[in-house]
């Protein structure tokens, strides 16, 4: 590690026009890393936000979730239960689950 002459911050590696140098991260203050000092590495992290996962916990009784009467895209019955879940940001539409009552197939729909 080393500390800035000037105010005493952590300096970190960067590269500039191709070359190694510390600079503060408080002050600014820039000088180039020695020649003999060997050991530095630069490293950029990348954050980013996680997916959403929607973890199913055992089986739910569907036989108490509210029946509408829609087409099921895999047999064609015309009913299934159906439940609400907010999967995407809380200003944007909650993604509305089907279940048909005959085959048992799931399904979503986006509002």
């Amino acid at each position: 590690m080393k500390f800035c002459p000037k105010c005493g911050g952590l300096m970190l590696p960067i590269k500039r026009n191709k070359e190694l140098m510390f600079r503060c991260r408080t002050c600014g203050y820039t000088v180039e890393v020695e020649e003999k000092t060997e050991g530095y590495v630069i490293r950029q992290n990348i954050r980013h936000k996680p997916l959403n996962k929607i973890v199913v916990t055992g089986e739910a009784k569907v036989e108490v979730l509210p029946k509408t009467k829609i087409i099921c895209p895999r047999c064609g019955n015309h009913e299934a239960y159906y439940w609400e879940v907010q999967t995407r940001s809380a200003d944007e539409p909650a993604t509305r689950f089907f279940k048909c009552t005959k085959c048992g197939h799931v399904w979503r729909e986006y509002q």
